[in-house]
């Protein structure tokens, strides 16, 4: 039986995966890596797999946790960057205890951005020689209820220095949906890069008139400048690190092409990819 390892298990995109994997026919043994499976998350508890012991900061867990894993989905936690001390080790791990594929949550326009981590990761596993697919999703629609939100439940605004900048989105939900075909037929998809995004490309201006029709509220868009957004979001104490973030994610767009929509949800999975307004109707009572 082929054994697979999902790590960040937990999370948004890690929940998506296991949620989508349940929903097929399929004869694989899914081992969830979590921090500590003693306490595992409530979130895992309605699905049929087996957690195991699996910290990206500590290396000991890393031959435990692969031994006899035939594929591996990897995503980077968004806190660690230091590729050398956290991935380097990982990948060599996975060679050594013959995991026979990767799928790894990378970012579209990664292969145009040699400063991100993930295009750094993407190189350690196409040296390592083990057969690979790389996701590379574009803007998370769940930013908005994440990282976004306060700003569009308390204040009413989306604040961002995107200016005019068009963004490409996806659902979550459909990148669990393209991953867990990916892993229950590894063998179609060896050594190939997917772009995922839905089939819009819209400024935050648009997506805040979406916001509004959806919640039955008005949602302003409001783009700082730099020093403006990051003094502000310092005064709500947002950590420096996540700020700086948030600016390369919404700033250095402005001075971008426009990235590609595609149709590889469409292809991979047999549907469409969710709009921003249905995201927004399903999540409407988050955002309200």
């Amino acid at each position: 039986m082929t054994r697979v390892l999902i790590t960040g298990a937990t999370g948004n995109v890690g929940i998506a995966v296991l949620s989508a994997l349940q929903k097929l026919d399929h004869h694989i043994e899914i081992h969830a890596g979590v921090r500590d499976a003693l306490l595992v998350n409530a979130a895992l508890s309605g699905f049929d797999i087996k957690t195991v012991p699996f910290d990206f900061e500590n290396t000991e867990t890393f031959l435990p946790a692969l031994k006899n894993v035939d594929l591996l989905f990897l995503l980077r936690p968004p806190q660690l960057s230091d590729v050398k001390t956290c991935f380097a080790p990982l990948i060599e791990v996975a060679q050594q205890s013959g995991v026979q594929h990767i799928v790894f949550l990378s970012v579209q326009g990664v292969e145009n951005s040699s400063f991100i981590p993930h295009h750094k990761i993407e190189k350690l596993i196409v040296d390592s020689a083990i057969p690979f697919t790389f996701l590379r999703p574009a803007y998370f629609m769940q930013n908005f209820t994440t990282t976004l939100r306060n700003d569009i439940v308390n204040h009413q605004r989306i604040y961002l220095p995107a200016g005019t900048a068009r963004f490409t989105l996806v659902d979550v939900e459909d990148i669990g949906d393209v991953a867990a075909k990916i892993i229950t037929e590894p063998q179609h998809h060896v050594n190939k890069s997917y772009d995922l995004t839905n089939n819009e490309t819209l400024t935050f201006a648009d997506m805040a008139d979406v916001l509004s029709r959806g919640i039955g509220k008005t949602i302003h868009f409001i783009s700082p400048n730099v020093l403006q957004y990051f003094w502000t979001k310092r005064k709500e104490k947002m950590p420096t690190m996540l700020i700086l973030v948030m600016i390369m994610l919404h700033y250095v767009p402005r001075f971008q092409k426009t990235p590609p929509t595609t149709d590889c949800v469409l292809s991979i999975t047999g549907h469409e990819p969710i709009t921003f307004a249905h995201f927004v109707f399903s999540h409407r009572r988050l955002l309200e």
